[in-house]
């Protein structure tokens, strides 16, 4: 059986683009398909997409509806045990970690995450670490899991749906939080940097975000939840929290929020007598 579908999606980003396949096609991890979804796009990408197609299984540029309707279109024709979205520009990070994560750290749980190398407002690299665990505390107050470096078992998918189209940011939120809180899939962090991520601007709209969590809350969840997501909101204004979103040391961000939980935690035990 395929171990891992690598699923690639595209749009008028041919720099990015053969960024990204070099580094999947250059791995020595070899127990992978690799799937790509263009939208249709003007510039150079599919020249480059069929200069590298002996090493894509899949590949189709055609219109889409957007970011996660492309998503979708990649886990349909997945066949892999697990699923990996590496979109263009996004690259992993050498050419052994693949092999590190299905080989040394054998994993088998639905939910196997690590971290994501990224460029400061200063143009250096630097780690950004996933949260060790995952509640539903730390969905809201850390910052997003990036796609770029988890791997979904694709069961998941058939379990509880794709990607919710109707959404254009909150998505990957929205999945990670039905499986992981509503519905307790196995989770395994693995401390390793998978990948590089090309930040976009999309994600950036806060408005938006905010707009299409809720939704997704009031669909999924009950009005005990949605009161803890208000209660955090109201959270996240005070002193304490606006300070620790804006620290860049994920170690002072984890201590922050460390007692922040404590506090929370003392609030609520006296609350209920």
């Amino acid at each position: 059986m395929t171990k891992l579908s690598i699923i690639t999606i595209n749009l008028n980003n041919a720099d990015g683009l053969k960024k990204t396949i070099e580094s999947i096609i250059n791995q020595t991890f070899t127990n992978y398909e690799y799937i790509i979804i263009d939208g249709n796009s003007t510039d150079e990408s599919v020249s480059i997409i069929k200069q590298h197609s002996e090493k894509i299984n899949y590949w189709v540029s055609e219109p889409d509806a957007g970011i996660y309707n492309a998503m979708n279109k990649g886990v349909i024709k997945a066949t892999g045990e697990y699923c990996l979205f590496l979109n263009s520009g996004d690259y992993l990070i050498n050419s052994n970690i693949l092999d590190v994560v299905f080989h040394s750290k054998n994993p088998n749980e639905d939910f196997v995450y690590g971290n994501i190398m990224r460029l400061n407002k200063n143009g250096k690299e630097y780690e950004h670490k996933a949260p060790e665990k995952l509640t539903f505390f730390t969905f809201y107050f850390s910052s997003s899991i990036c796609h770029q470096a988890i791997f979904y078992k694709r069961d998941l998918f058939q379990k509880y749906g794709l990607y919710n189209e109707d959404n254009r940011i909150a998505s990957d939120w929205e999945f990670n939080t039905l499986v992981i809180i509503k519905h307790n899939c196995t989770t395994r962090y693995l401390n390793e940097p998978i990948s590089f991520f090309e930040k976009n601007n999309l994600s950036a709209n806060e408005e938006m975000n905010e707009m299409e969590r809720q939704k997704a809350l009031r669909k999924h969840f009950d009005e005990k939840t949605l009161a803890d997501y208000e209660y955090f909101k109201q959270l996240r204004q005070t002193p304490i929290v606006s300070y620790n979103l804006e620290l860049k040391s994920d170690f002072l961000k984890a201590t922050v929020l460390f007692y922040l939980k404590v506090l929370v935690k003392i609030q609520l035990l006296f609350s209920k007598k």
